[in-house]
């Protein structure tokens, strides 16, 4: 355990967003989401739903600014207007971090080719279905 860091941030998780570099991207999946055979590399959160652990990562991770979109969700279906509740408490949650963000839709194979080209996918447990959120790493200003 460390001050000030959420503790749902593993060891494996703060080493991993640390070594991502500017414009890497990290896919946060649901339970169901083919994790292990979409990531290059795998970071398993298991025990916790998405919004918690997407709340703990956005405390650290600043979101790329040099992009016009940074903040992608999976779709229900090929619904890109459909919100699901998983997605509500998703784009609730993003504002809270990042207000001038918006939460952009990805339709099933936009978005299954985006986590598979991730730097990392974090399986969590979130057992609602299209609970899916993906992340491009931004800069800290000196």
């Amino acid at each position: 355990m460390l001050k000030g860091l959420n503790p749902i941030l593993s060891p494996e998780l703060l080493s991993t967003l640390r070594a991502m570099g500017h414009g890497d991207e990290i896919a946060v999946v649901d339970g169901n989401y083919p994790a292990l055979e979409h990531g290059r590399r795998l970071v398993r959160l298991d025990g916790h739903p998405i919004v918690p652990v997407i709340d703990a990562i956005l405390s650290v991770l600043p979101i790329d600014d040099f992009v016009s979109a940074a903040i992608f969700r999976a779709t229900v279906k090929h619904d890109r207007d459909l919100l699901d509740p998983v997605h509500e408490e998703l784009i609730a949650c993003c504002k809270r971090h990042e207000p001038d963000r918006a939460v952009v839709p990805l339709v099933g194979a936009e978005f299954y080719e985006r986590v598979r080209a991730a730097h990392t996918v974090v399986q969590t447990s979130e057992p609602r279905l299209y609970g899916n959120l993906i992340l491009r790493k931004g800069v800290i200003y000196p």
